[in-house]
């Protein structure tokens, strides 16, 4: 007798699973793969490491451009001009054509600035500025200049006794005369004490002026 074909789906007397069968049991039904709730996270993902991947790039880029000196970082704004507190204690040469002198009036005198700076020019000083100018200094005048313009502010007291010396930030050696309340007039020109000598800051505490605020405290 023929022996009867074997039934290869059933081994040992269990059922066999085939491949496709085992496929069939694993695949995700259609729906779960078209998700839109995991389809958007997934891009969510992508975009945000995407973003994460191009700042770091870009932080390693300017840390290499800071070390190599291409980007400079900003560093705090300089603070004004170290100004000296003190009068100054040299001894300064009477010498009226080294610097220019600005004169100002600040009373309700009219025309005093330019009679002053007549007589200062007469005395061989180089003009600049003559005008009005407000401020709250009283006094015979105010003599303001930089450390440079030192020697000429001596030379400009000397012609103008009683005056108050200020030192302001300015560089170069420009001086600036403030005529006030207490200006009267100059001394004669033959009677100039044209000796070395010292400059006069008789109200020390309040000789200190910032030119880019105003030639004296109170100024404007």
């Amino acid at each position: 007798m023929a022996r009867k074909p074997k039934d290869v789906t059933v081994l040992h007397g269990h059922r066999v699973v085939t491949g496709p069968e085992l496929r069939a049991t694993f695949v995700e039904p259609e729906e779960a793969l078209e998700n839109p709730v995991r389809t958007r996270g997934r891009i969510i993902h992508g975009v945000v490491l995407v973003l994460l991947i191009a700042l770091i790039s870009a932080a390693v880029v300017v840390a290499l451009a800071i070390i190599d000196g291409r980007i400079k970082l900003p560093t705090a704004a300089a603070g004004p001009a170290e100004i000296v507190s003190l009068c100054p204690s040299d001894t300064y040469e009477y010498a009226p054509t080294g610097s220019v002198v600005n004169v100002y009036n600040s009373t309700a005198t009219g025309g005093l600035a330019r009679t002053a700076a007549d007589e200062l020019q007469a005395r061989r000083f180089v003009l600049g500025a003559v005008a009005n100018k407000e401020t709250s200094y009283s006094g015979v005048a105010a003599v303001i200049s930089g450390a440079d313009g030192r020697q000429g502010a001596f030379s400009v007291q000397r012609n103008i006794p009683g005056t108050d010396y200020f030192q302001d930030s300015r560089e170069d050696a420009s001086v600036d005369v403030v005529l006030s309340t207490g200006y009267q007039q100059m001394v004669a020109g033959d009677l100039v004490n044209k000796e070395p000598g010292l400059l006069t800051c008789p109200r020390e505490n309040k000789r200190i002026a910032d030119k880019e605020v105003s030639p004296v405290p109170g100024a404007k």
